[in-house]
């Protein structure tokens, strides 16, 4: 039964992470709706290198997973002063596989970017925006380091704040640039992706600051992991980051695969799969919080405590779901015409995919709130072998078949996504009734 002191616990921890997800993707679209203006082409062309700089981080981002799984473990045992030690551990392989990644991805995007995409305006457009994306990779890195960490410790207040602070200036710096204001030059999606960028490394100054101020006493900043802590922190990791790259991977072959439909429906695809992120950020950030809870409780070591926690996740997100999803469902067109402008024909090709994404929203709340719990326990292997088995072993050949070989077009490609979605809940509902994922060493 979710008592109320347990439903305020979790949303002590899982409304700050909401909140901060939110302004992320209330970010996203207010460039994607800045972009917009810029024509479908432009469109289209951030949407894409948004997906390959998602690709391009995505192993770095996954790291995170170590961070938090280690430090709640940490913070549940009563180890308290050694808590921001997996932090300084996810800093140094931010920064060990940032740097050397970041400049040679940069070094490639004139030749990689036109394998994805035929359109040379579009290829133009967004090998400009990627360019730039790839130089806030160490930022990113170390960001979400910072994530895990505060999470973990009961702090996700501090991680709201330092998101916001983020996008405040992201939105500002992104409409100067983009727009040529204070006697800028227009820089178009260029500035858009520099925007971002410098975001980003104010984002990283500030959890610094704040590391120095809350995490001393915990351990941040005084010494490096001994050679155990990292093995521990690796074989959490390593899963959650190969992981995180492969989705990232199936994202961008699902956006060229919906290039082959035509541009139309790829710019409506970067508009449907930035909304679909919004609509989902509740079912990742009561996630996040899932994951805390089942490390601690782990921590305790009272394994049917971890178990409760991740139903009771369950419970709550589900329905914070459902509302989200009724405005989508009853009134696509109005929201889609905010990020679609003058392009009738690209609001029409949305309409019925979105109404797709409104009505599965439940199932993404379980699949997402019991995949995160999986990997709070350490069990990003089962995590790793579920989501990317579907993903790749049935979406995206399901996508190519109904979507492009039989030209079912936009909707075909949304449903088949949902489809995939129905069953990675059904899959982790059955593994969380199990007792495999609490045997994993933390």
């Amino acid at each position: 039964m979710l008592t109320v002191e347990r439903r305020a616990r979790i949303l002590g921890l899982a409304l700050p992470i909401i909140g901060g997800m939110i302004s992320q993707n209330v970010l996203n679209l207010v460039d994607t709706a800045m972009v917009g203006q810029l024509g479908k082409e432009a469109l289209a062309g951030v949407g894409l290198g948004s997906m390959l700089n998602f690709m391009a981080i995505a192993f770095i981002t996954g790291m995170s997973a170590g961070v938090q799984a280690m430090a709640a473990r940490r913070k549940g045992e009563g180890a308290d002063d050694e808590t921001a030690v997996p932090l300084n551990g996810g800093l140094l392989l931010a920064a060990g596989l940032a740097i050397p990644a970041s400049l040679i991805l940069f070094w490639l995007v004139p030749t990689v970017f036109p394998w994805f995409e035929d359109d040379p305006t579009v290829v133009a457009l967004g090998g400009d925006y990627l360019q730039v994306r790839l130089v806030a990779m160490l930022g990113v890195g170390m960001n979400f380091a910072f994530r895990g960490y505060w999470n973990a410790v009961d702090r996700s207040r501090l991680y709201l704040r330092t998101l916001l602070v983020m996008h405040v200036c992201n939105i500002a710096i992104s409409y100067v640039l983009i727009f040529g204001k204070l006697g800028l030059p227009a820089l178009g999606v260029t500035g858009a992706g520099l925007g971002t960028t410098i975001s980003v490394y104010i984002g990283t100054l500030y959890y610094i600051s704040l590391g120095l101020a809350h995490a001393r006493e915990n351990g941040f900043l005084r010494g490096v992991p001994d050679r155990s802590t990292f093995g521990r922190m690796l074989k959490v990791s390593m899963p959650a980051g190969l992981q995180q790259v492969l989705f990232a991977a199936g994202m961008v072959t699902l956006f060229t695969l919906i290039g082959q439909i035509g541009t139309a429906e790829l710019a409506a695809g970067n508009v449907l799969v930035n909304l679909m992120l919004v609509a989902i950020l509740p079912a990742i950030g009561f996630g996040i919080a899932s994951a805390t809870l089942v490390g601690q409780a782990l921590g305790r070591q009272q394994v049917d405590d971890a178990r409760q926690w991740g139903w009771d996740v369950c419970k709550l997100a589900t329905v914070v779901l459902v509302l989200i999803g009724v405005p989508a469902l009853v009134a696509p067109e109005p929201i889609l015409g905010v990020f679609i402008v003058g392009e009738p024909e690209t609001l029409a090709i949305a309409v019925a995919p979105l109404r797709i994404i409104a009505a599965s929203l439940i199932f993404e709340a379980v699949g997402m709130v019991l995949l995160n719990a999986h990997i709070g326990a350490g069990a990003t292997k089962r995590v790793m072998v579920v989501s990317i088995g579907l993903q790749w072993g049935l979406q995206l050949p399901m996508v190519w078949y109904c979507g492009v070989h039989l030209g079912w077009g936009l909707t075909a490609v949304f449903a088949v996504q949902v489809i995939a979605r129905v069953l990675q809940a059904l899959i982790f509902s059955v593994s969380w009734r199990g007792e495999g994922w609490s045997k994993v060493d933390v």
